[in-house]
């Protein structure tokens, strides 16, 4: 895995920090951290080394507090084709005991951090689409706080045709945003589907023409900035707590965070904002 590098960019009225990890790209400016999945000639397809990078960087973005929101996209046409098969099919030569050991270890120690830290981020998460969407990326996808596409994007869970159950929290996310019966279809049958199909699931927040997509995806990163970041964070845990506490222990959650912000200078912003008949500038925002 070559080794990854930050490099410091200066950029007139702002200022521009990369990270670069091979196929990975963390771009940090204005306020919006920028992941960029980077092998656009394989659409992006998930190779070891991918998986590598992609880990170096999501830690590298947890390290870092210069960012507001985080945006994941695929550079070229493409969000990520699934998993690189060329790539994996080298692993054939192992024994099936070591190939075992070989690919759980892989997702292990690789992907599953990468979905456990993008979920924990204090920060919201913009999945940004186009093209082909299928495999691990649409876990990822499904992994992120909101997820916005061009309206010729195409989806599947695709593992059901390699011989894999899926991995990156398919199992766990699908369930919770459509509903199990969908869910057991889209892993077990695994077609392919639309942007508007994907709308009316409910894994997509927002679909605009690909000349649109960036400038939709920017209106509503703008509109996460200006937003309470204490709020946001407390939003972000009890969603993603909930899926585990009872309903009493989720109650008493909500009253600990509620607590929390009260105690924060927006609550005092936001509400007098609202008598004030004006909008609330948040400090962070």
């Amino acid at each position: 895995m070559p080794a990854a590098r930050r490099v410091e960019r200066g950029h007139g009225h702002f200022y521009s920090r990369i990270f670069m990890a091979g196929t990975v790209l963390l771009d940090v400016r204005d306020d919006v951290a920028t992941l960029t999945l980077n092998r656009p000639t394989a659409l992006n397809a998930l190779s070891v080394e991918m998986m590598q990078d992609l880990g170096a960087a999501v830690r590298e973005l947890a390290a870092r507090h210069d960012y507001g929101v985080v945006v994941i996209a695929g550079a070229g046409d493409h969000f990520m084709a699934g998993g690189d098969l060329k790539d994996f099919a080298r692993h054939f030569s192992l024994s099936k005991e070591s190939r075992q050991a070989a690919f759980r270890a892989l997702i292990e120690q690789h992907v599953n951090p990468v979905i456990d830290t993008l979920q924990r981020l204090e920060q919201p998460v913009i999945a940004r689409v186009r093209g082909a969407c299928a495999g691990f990326g649409l876990s990822l996808m499904a992994g992120c706080d909101f997820a916005v596409a061009a309206d010729n994007a195409l989806f599947t869970t695709a593992y059901v045709g390699i011989g894999l159950p899926g991995d990156g929290g398919a199992s766990y996310f699908l369930p919770r945003i459509v509903g199990r019966r969908r869910a057991a279809e889209l892993l077990l049958l695994g077609d392919r589907f639309d942007a508007a199909e994907a709308l009316r699931l409910g894994l997509l927040n927002r679909v605009a023409a690909p000349a649109a997509l960036d400038a939709e995806v920017a209106r509503l990163a703008t509109r996460l900035l200006a937003g309470p970041r204490r709020t946001q964070a407390e939003i972000k845990r009890l969603l993603l707590d909930s899926h585990d506490a009872s309903l009493q222990a989720q109650l008493q959650s909500e009253a600990e965070a509620f607590g929390r912000c009260s105690a924060d200078a927006d609550f005092v912003e936001g509400v007098s904002a609202f008598l004030d008949k004006r909008k609330p500038q948040f400090k962070a925002g």
